[in-house]
């Protein structure tokens, strides 16, 4: 029997084009021999809609939110089995008089979040599915928080001993009240060039380099108007960019073959990451129609330091599934800095592991199968506690609850 995926992509995003492009890829890489596919779009606006014809990129490019192809979702529901949840949706416009009020249950046994950014990659998806006790592959709630907003990730990449670029932060509060206050502790902290980065954002969006007072005023304006917290650094120019994906779960991780990705800036634009090279009308290359080089021109002491680096990462937040983390490597002081993990990588890092002979259609089910023993995993803690807590406030009242507690 075959089982039931549903592909999530979209969402209110600044990466939701790129969103569509890796969750399309993903379904058209599918085996549909093994599973039935259901493709979910959230729009900008935050609207969820189901059907197949989501899975042609014309169709969601030119998307309208009317018509008979698609339903809307209206809620994601419990599993009256556990581990299978699913979606409730209604018809559109068109499908009659009556049609609106009739809703259908879409029960699902596992959901792929291809999702980039905020409202998706966050945690907020994966906090929801928890709740409704859905299996689904990304990193839990704690990986995929953490790894979205750059000043918590490097923070816990420096209190376990992974080497980051030392840096310094601010709200746009700060910013807004106190500006020549800002530029001048930032002046203190970090020297020239600064590299100014949106705290909760991917694909290069937001982000500037500065060289002197006037370009990091300027590069901050650009920052703030995507993100309230906002990360700066010292960007170190004569770099190599490193990439490394790692899969797994639990104990169980495996790292990629490392790629180098070719810049022709100062550091990759988000044009040089989904644009050159791509084709218009498809999703099939997506990441894989950026420039690089696979493997990575390095040192086998470089690429075995990456690798280890990349498989604590990995376990350091939990994660499962499929992730990709980033590197630069100083070139000046042959030092190596871990940049930023992505929990759910650009077409799901499938460029990296196709040297190791897992073709995409693998790796798909390599996901859903650590999904599914995440899943099992959580099955196995014990969520309940006998305690007389009840029994206690029950008798005595408002003063009973509160002598339960000494």
């Amino acid at each position: 029997m075959k089982k039931k995926v549903a592909v999530i992509f979209g969402s209110r995003t600044v990466e939701h084009d790129v969103s569509i492009v890796t969750g399309i890829q993903l379904i058209e890489n599918i085996d549909r021999s093994k599973y039935d596919v259901l493709p979910v779009y959230i729009t900008r606006e935050g609207r969820w809609f189901a059907g197949e014809k989501l899975s042609d990129v014309q169709f969601v490019q030119k998307f309208r939110a009317e018509g008979k192809a698609m339903k809307e979702v209206t809620e994601v529901y419990l599993p009256p089995v556990p581990g299978i949840g699913g979606f409730v949706t209604v018809p559109q416009a068109g499908g009659g008089l009556f049609s609106r009020q009739k809703s259908e249950v879409l029960a699902v046994d596992v959901i792929i979040p291809a999702m980039h950014g905020l409202h998706g990659e966050d945690g907020t998806l994966q906090g929801l599915l928890e709740l409704c006790d859905i299996p689904y592959t990304s990193a839990g709630v704690l990986g995929s928080a953490a790894g979205m907003d750059k000043i918590l990730m490097k923070a816990a990449f420096k209190g376990a001993g992974i080497p980051v670029i030392d840096g310094s932060f601010f709200t746009r509060d700060e910013w807004a009240a106190q500006k020549a206050a800002v530029l001048s502790r930032l002046e203190a902290e970090v020297p020239y060039p600064m590299i100014v980065k949106p705290a909760n954002l991917g694909s290069s969006i937001g982000i500037n380099v500065a060289e002197d007072r006037a370009a990091l005023e300027n590069a901050i304006e650009v920052a703030v108007s995507y993100d309230r917290r906002i990360i700066v650094e010292h960007a170190i120019l004569d770099n190599i960019e490193i990439n490394c994906s790692c899969m797994g779960y639990s104990h169980d991780v495996t790292a990629s073959v490392c790629e180098q990705p070719v810049s022709w800036k100062k550091f990759l634009t988000y044009e040089e990451k989904y644009l050159l090279g791509g084709k218009t009308g498809s999703a099939s290359k997506g990441m894989a129609s950026l420039s690089r080089i696979i493997p990575a021109p390095i040192s086998d002491e470089l690429t075995k330091q990456v690798q280890e680096l990349s498989v604590r990462i990995f376990r350091e937040l939990d994660c499962r599934g499929v992730v990709r983390i980033d590197y630069l490597y100083d070139n000046q002081n042959q030092k190596l800095y871990a940049n930023e993990i992505n929990t759910i990588p650009g077409s799901f890092a499938f460029y990296l592991w196709e040297p190791s002979g897992v073709k995409y259609p693998e790796l798909i089910d390599r996901l859903i199968g650590y999904a599914e023993k995440a899943h099992a995993d959580k099955k196995r803690s014990n969520y309940a506690f006998e305690s007389t807590i009840l029994q206690k406030a029950a008798l005595g009242g408002a003063k009973g609850a509160k002598d339960a507690k000494r």
